[in-house]
């Protein structure tokens, strides 16, 4: 169906590879890899060591990474978990012997209770399907950390923004404020300490950031900062293989990460909307079906999600359509499913970019990752250059809660990758940054595609919603709409009893995604990106 709320940038169209990602000199890293013979692999890798450096407020080498990676000779799809780990001395009783009652969001404490995952995820990855040796993947990144890149009006607004936090902490500050200034949109930043980090991964693999002296400076500034990991929990940090969870919706497969990411919602939701007909694109009826939806699976999500190393969980009834029937009964077509009316199991905030690529032989790779919370915890490890993420805040201290902190588990995971696929081909690479938002974000991209046949330009440009909170004392069921819909549509949902927030037309807030579908004949790549972000989808 024909849409005209959007910018009129067409889809990016290919036929040999293609990168998606938030940031255009990233996708163009990544594209340079794939013409250079790489896998969609190493193209993802390259374009995520570029983010690490160019977009600093969202991802880096001090976060955490999941996959899903298809592989174009037998059509299997893997998972591959980069979540790392808590510390051996990370628990609730050591937090209050310091006299935390809760984790807090920012500094040394969230910054050490758990080991960074991503760079392990990347090598692990490399091992198996990278075609390109290290050096040359990680070459775009490690020239633009050590001679500089463009500081875009987003990044800049973003250090403008976290001023404060940027400032408590002396390496950080003397990263984003050289001089005392900060950087203005058209200005080069560097950081040189983060190349001579990704040289030494480039040389040494897992090694160069996990032992020898990257991982001994880190060591040594938990230490002495008062932090909580130490080096023997560098050592132990890995990335392992599984199977990604799988669901179906209207003729299409579609496979998510499992636990300890939240994929598992994605699959809830389109299996309790899959029954009712999905009315005007932009039409009342549509969006109060998919905030029931969501209200629905968080339930599930905030009473269950955890680390299934440490924790039951029952995901095969959660993704059935047995269980979403025995949900159904909850939806109400006339009223707004409040928060609390939702009978469980029997905050929107993050920063986290995605990427998606595709390589001639059918390889295909969809990864995110994040620091958290944006700039993480806002700490600066020594002089490695790496920021250190804050995605431990998610852990919970109620001994009684499944994502309690304790030695060795990961944190809940607001982190989803995607992919579909459509009569046994693989037809879609998507994803999305948005932390508890990521879930709502893929059901309302599936939704339009599937449903209304939009390309995946016209998807990530659709007005966003997302329900939750954002603010202090908001409800947290509160429904965040971008100006973009009709009127009439915003105020029917008023009339059924939602809380509207009213957004701008475009709103970073809502999340930005990025996606890739391939054409089911021709196998045409038709790419896509968010213009909530700095990114490009490029191609060749």
């Amino acid at each position: 169906m024909p849409f005209e709320i959007n910018t009129g940038r067409p889809a990016t169209l290919a036929t040999h590879g293609m990168v998606t990602s938030p940031h255009s000199l990233a996708s163009s890293a990544g594209v340079d890899v794939l013409r250079a013979g790489g896998s969609a692999i190493d193209a993802a890798i390259a374009t995520s060591a570029v983010l690490a450096v160019v977009y600093p407020h969202m991802t880096g080498l001090g976060g955490d990474a999941f996959w899903l990676i298809h592989d174009g000779g037998s059509g299997e799809i893997s998972y591959l978990n980069g979540g790392g780990r808590a510390a051996a001395g990370a628990s609730a009783a050591a937090l209050e012997e310091r006299g935390l009652r809760e984790i807090p969001l920012r500094g040394i404490v969230p910054a050490t209770l758990t080991v960074p995952g991503g760079v392990a995820s990347w090598i692990a990855a490399h091992d198996v399907h990278g075609r390109l040796p290290l050096p040359r993947v990680l070459e775009a990144a490690i020239g633009y950390a050590r001679d500089g890149f463009p500081v875009t009006a987003r990044l800049s607004a973003f250090i403008e923004m976290m001023r404060d936090g940027l400032l408590q902490h002396r390496e950080t500050a003397a990263l984003f404020f050289r001089g005392g200034t900060m950087p203005r949109p058209g200005t080069t930043l560097a950081n040189p300490n983060l190349a001579n980090t990704l040289q030494a991964i480039a040389e040494c693999g897992r090694a160069g950031f996990y032992e020898g002296p990257v991982a001994a400076e880190m060591a040594r500034f938990s230490r002495e900062q008062g932090g909580l990991f130490e080096l023997a929990d560098l050592a132990l940090q890995g990335a392992a293989w599984g199977k990604p969870l799988v669901g179906r919706y209207r003729g299409f497969t579609i496979f998510n990460t499992p636990p300890p990411t939240q994929g598992f919602t994605v699959i809830e939701m389109l299996n309790l909307v899959e029954s009712f007909g999905l009315k005007d694109l932009l039409g009342p009826d549509r969006l109060h079906l998919l905030v029931q939806a969501k209200q629905i699976a968080y339930h599930d999500r905030d009473l269950l999600l955890a680390d299934p190393a440490f924790a039951n969980i029952p995901i095969e009834t959660l993704i059935s359509r047995e269980y979403a029937a025995r949900r159904l009964g909850l939806i109400n077509p006339a009223t707004a499913l409040r928060w609390d009316q939702v009978p469980s199991y029997g905050s929107l905030s993050g920063d986290t970019v995605y990427i998606a690529a595709v390589d001639r032989h059918g390889n295909a790779a969809s990864l995110i990752q994040s620091l958290y919370g944006a700039f993480g915890s806002c700490v600066t490890a020594g002089n490695t250059g790496v920021i250190l993420q804050n995605r431990s805040a998610y852990f919970s201290l109620d001994s009684d809660h499944p994502n309690c902190l304790a030695p060795g588990k990961m944190p809940l995971h607001t982190l989803i990758a995607s992919m579909a696929k459509r009569d046994g081909r693989l037809c879609t690479v998507l994803g999305c940054m948005g932390a508890d938002g990521q879930p709502q974000i893929q059901l309302q991209l599936y939704t339009a595609m599937i449903d209304y046949g939009l390309d995946i330009q016209e998807a990530l440009e659709l007005p966003r919603f997302l329900s939750g909170r954002f603010g202090l004392g908001e409800a947290r069921d509160t429904l965040y709409l971008e100006s973009r819909f009709p009127a009439d549509t915003i105020d029917a949902l008023e009339r059924r009893g939602h809380s509207i927030h009213r957004w701008g037309a475009w709103n970073e807030q809502g999340g930005h995604a990025h996606g890739i579908t391939i054409g089911p004949e021709d196998r045409m790549l038709s790419g896509g990106s968010d213009p909530r972000s700095d990114g490009a989808a490029i191609g060749y």
